[in-house]
């Protein structure tokens, strides 16, 4: 996101931003409005059970370790080194699935206005989708970087200025008493514990809140960290959860669950709305702050991740093929690399019967590949604490020991929930099938993960060649 000179002396609102600007992604919404009411208990509990948790945690981890920061340096701290490579692995390869999400929002968004069925062409999407993310890798291979500057304007323009007006266009919606798509009843707004399919909304929630502790690889870059990050991560929070769910209800509210698309679902509810209020001439302006924002945002995630899985390469689990920079000092082949994984990734959009199906699958998976690597994480947490026990911490999470506990295994238990509840697809989004899906989606895991284990085994034979 940026070289450390351009990133130097970052304060709390520029943190917040850089924290807000990774997580809060107005692309969510859509999948998140699909379950309805019931999305306030999920962001709730899982505000309860994940995103207060690892934010709790990241800020104790990242206010003791002010010199080298993020998961692969907690964790190698906290387990070893070997556990650590996998946590940056899952975090990397978390990204390869998420890009073309991502991208089909961008170009779900930038269709919108010139013809919303071209979005459900599968072929086309994956199309636009790999020349965009190719353009992209292409420009960073050219070493242009985004300052803080740049990340605070396009949170602003592009996320919280669009989520705001959304918001506020649903609230004199229902001020004025129009009709509405959900009901606000005890019963809809509570998810029944016998059906786990009322659960699978928590996949959707989850991805809505991964990458918390992204912005600590910057902690050599932050105005006294030890209190700035636990500051920063508190305002993120709140913003994070506020927007989410406000935002989300704005769209169930005026759209019905079956006529909601994931990819271009926002766009469909500022065109209901603007519609409504005799504003439609405000679309052209709406979308090119979307695009501002996810733009922003997708070019800054392309270089981020290759810079930890540099630094696993540096250290022997890579091939030293992959150690290259270019001139720029750029991890110029593993972004090559990433870009021809991300162009497999977009077969997916090839795989389901439906772009929404496509779309879902690539959440879940994204999704599941990252909660493994916070499971990673609280576990490390949960050692540091006693292996630090005699240094001083600068900020402790409420309760020292217990308080650590409490929080991981908080954590702990909605990462466990949420693994569980990955492998069923939602109703109403045509998978091709339980069994079909189950297929795709349990190969698709075993496929990111298993490469890991040949690193392993590269790893240890060059260590015993070298002996």
């Amino acid at each position: 996101m940026g070289n450390n000179k351009k990133l130097a002396g970052l304060n709390t609102f520029a943190l917040v931003m850089l924290i807000t600007g990774a997580i809060d992604s107005i692309r969510n919404l859509s999948t998140t409005a699909f379950f309805g009411s019931s999305l306030i208990f999920f962001f709730l509990f899982s505000a309860v059970v994940f995103l207060v948790p690892v934010a709790l945690v990241s800020a104790e981890l990242s206010a003791h370790f002010t010199e080298k920061g993020g998961i692969f340096n907690w964790i190698h701290a906290g387990i070893g080194e070997k556990t650590a490579f996998l946590a940056i692995w899952l975090q990397w390869i978390n990204t390869m699935v998420w890009f073309p999400t991502i991208l089909s929002f961008l170009i779900g968004t930038a269709t919108y206005l010139i013809d919303p069925a071209i979005v459900q062409n599968k072929l086309y999407l994956a199309s636009i989708i790999l020349v965009t993310f190719w353009l992209l890798t292409w420009v960073n291979l050219k070493g242009l970087h985004f300052s803080a500057k740049f990340s605070s304007f396009c949170v602003v323009s592009g996320i919280i200025i669009p989520m705001t007006l959304l918001v506020l266009v649903a609230v004199i919606w229902l001020v004025l008493g129009k009709p509405l798509q959900i009901h606000f009843t005890l019963k809809e707004m509570l998810p029944s514990l016998k059906h786990t399919d009322s659960w699978v909304s928590l996949t959707a929630i989850m991805t809505s809140f991964l990458g918390v502790e992204l912005a600590t690889v910057h902690i050599k870059s932050v105005i006294d960290p030890h209190k700035t990050f636990p500051r920063a991560l508190f305002f993120s929070v709140l913003i994070i959860l506020s927007t989410m769910i406000f935002g989300s209800l704005a769209i169930a509210v005026v759209l019905p669950k079956e006529q909601i698309n994931l990819v271009n679902g926002v766009m469909q509810a500022f065109t209901y709305y603007f519609n409504y209020y005799h504003v439609s001439w405000l679309m052209p302006v709406i979308t090119i702050m979307l695009l501002l924002g996810i733009a922003g945002s997708t070019v800054s995630w392309v270089i981020s991740p290759a810079k930890g899985l540099l630094h696993a390469a540096q250290l022997g689990y890579l091939p030293s093929f992959f150690t290259k920079e270019n001139e720029k000092g750029v991890a110029s082949r593993i972004l090559i690399t990433q870009a021809i994984l991300v162009s497999i990734m977009c077969l997916a959009f090839l795989l389901m019967p439906s772009v929404n199906g496509s779309y879902w699958l690539l959440t879940d998976l994204s999704t599941q590949l990252y909660i493994l690597m916070y499971v990673l994480m609280f576990i490390a947490a949960i050692h540091l604490k006693y292996k630090l026990a005699k240094r001083p911490f600068v900020f402790s999470i409420h309760g020292d020991k217990i308080g650590m506990w409490a929080a991981c295994l908080l954590g702990l238990t909605g990462c466990g929930i949420t693994l569980f509840v990955g492998f069923v697809p939602p109703a109403g989004i045509d998978v091709g099938g339980m069994m079909h899906y189950e297929m795709v989606f349990t190969s698709a895991l075993v496929l990111m993960i298993a490469p890991v284990l040949l690193f392993y085994l590269y790893r240890a034979a060059k260590k015993a060649k070298a002996l």
